[in-house]
């Protein structure tokens, strides 16, 4: 009895002593689970930054200056005297329309205008002759008014005769077609024998200057007013022209900006800017896109890391920051355009503010985080 009695004792001290190593456990367990570390992330101590402020936007090469050459006179073309593709100087001779009739037509006025100068003469002695007469009342009142009233008539005959003669040496020098401006003139659209008429519709040619040209360049209209504000008394604005954005291919000279369009265009909701670009080896060619980089100078500025900002879906940014307790708090900001990887901050956080870069999506508003500090490098 004594024995069997030792070993139910023994049994149960050994069940008791297992209970309570497993409750005691189960404790443990529970406390460390409410007892759970601090979520870690990567912050950054925001600072005022001075950076170069640059906008690139698209744009697109337009001449400086451009003629349409066209006839003024109806003939038929006897010759062509530039060769095509070449640079013509303003005031060089282009065409030559057959101009026979028109020398014809001068000569005609011409002789009118020596028949009028006789008339007059032969009005102008007898409207004399008639004053003397008058006095003694050897011709009648009525007489003397006619000669008087031709005498004006042969006047306005005159100046009638001289404008045909203006007329007639205009319509000759216009068979001869010069070029207007200077530049590099495109191929001819007629040739030698082609008859040409003062209303067609068609151009003979067409000559660029090509040196300067202009960029017409597009920008958004909600970034117009930033930009405008960011301009306002500056002048000789740089501007840089990109050629080709994957190989950083640029234009080896400096343009200026010149000037904004004061109306947004309805169509694409963008305001148009132009700038003036110097092209003495007259790479840039109308019609061709480029992107240009116009430097407004510098900005003191606070920078985010594009990273660290969360798009919402009504596309505005928001970042989390930290305050002293190490507790993140959501927190909306405006932004004023990019620079490089990093957000030019115009409102919303200020520096010496702490926000999270990297960790965010495990932390939700409230939570007291473990922060150590972020490199870009990481």
């Amino acid at each position: 009895m004594s024995k069997r009695f030792l070993i139910t004792i023994l049994v149960v001290v050994i069940l008791a002593v297992a209970a309570w190593f497993f409750m005691s456990g189960d404790q443990q367990a529970g406390s460390q689970m409410g007892q759970m570390p601090p979520t870690a992330v990567s912050v950054l101590q925001l600072k005022t930054e001075i950076i170069s402020r640059e906008e690139t936007l698209p744009g697109r090469i337009s001449a400086f200056r451009q003629a349409e050459i066209r006839p003024q006179v109806n003939g038929i073309i006897t010759a062509r005297t530039f060769e095509e593709g070449s640079f013509v100087e303003k005031g060089q001779a282009l065409y030559q329309i057959d101009d026979t009739p028109y020398r014809a037509a001068l000569a005609s006025s011409k002789a009118d205008l020596v028949s009028a100068q006789a008339d007059l003469r032969a009005v102008t002695a007898k409207e004399a002759r008639f004053v003397e007469l008058i006095k003694t009342n050897a011709v009648s009142g009525q007489a003397y008014d006619d000669v008087k009233a031709d005498l004006e008539k042969a006047i306005a005959s005159i100046a009638v005769a001289e404008a045909s003669v203006e007329v007639a040496q205009v319509n000759l020098d216009y068979t001869r077609v010069y070029a207007p401006i200077s530049g590099r003139i495109s191929r001819s659209s007629v040739t030698e024998g082609a008859l040409v008429t003062t209303n067609q519709s068609a151009s003979l040619a067409m000559i660029t200057q090509l040196d300067p040209i202009y960029v017409d360049i597009s920008q958004p209209g909600v970034n117009a007013m930033r930009m405008r504000a960011e301009m306002a008394g500056k002048t000789d604005i740089p501007v840089e022209i990109i050629l080709d954005s994957t190989s950083g291919l640029t234009h080896p000279e400096m343009g200026e900006l010149k000037f904004s369009d004061v109306v947004v265009e309805e169509t694409t909701g963008s305001v148009g800017l132009r700038a003036l670009i110097p092209n003495p080896n007259q790479t840039l060619l109308p019609g061709l896109f480029v992107r240009a980089k116009i430097d407004l100078g510098t900005l003191d500025t606070v920078l985010v890391p594009q990273r660290a900002a969360i798009r919402n879906p009504d596309g505005t940014l928001t970042v989390w920051v930290i305050d002293a307790n190490n507790q993140v708090t959501p927190r909306p900001i405006i932004v004023g355009g990019a620079y490089k990887d990093q957000w030019i901050v115009s409102s919303g956080i200020a520096a010496d503010e702490t926000i999270v870069i990297e960790g965010y999506q495990k932390i939700r508003p409230g939570m007291t985080v473990s922060p150590s500090p972020w490199s870009p490098a990481s």
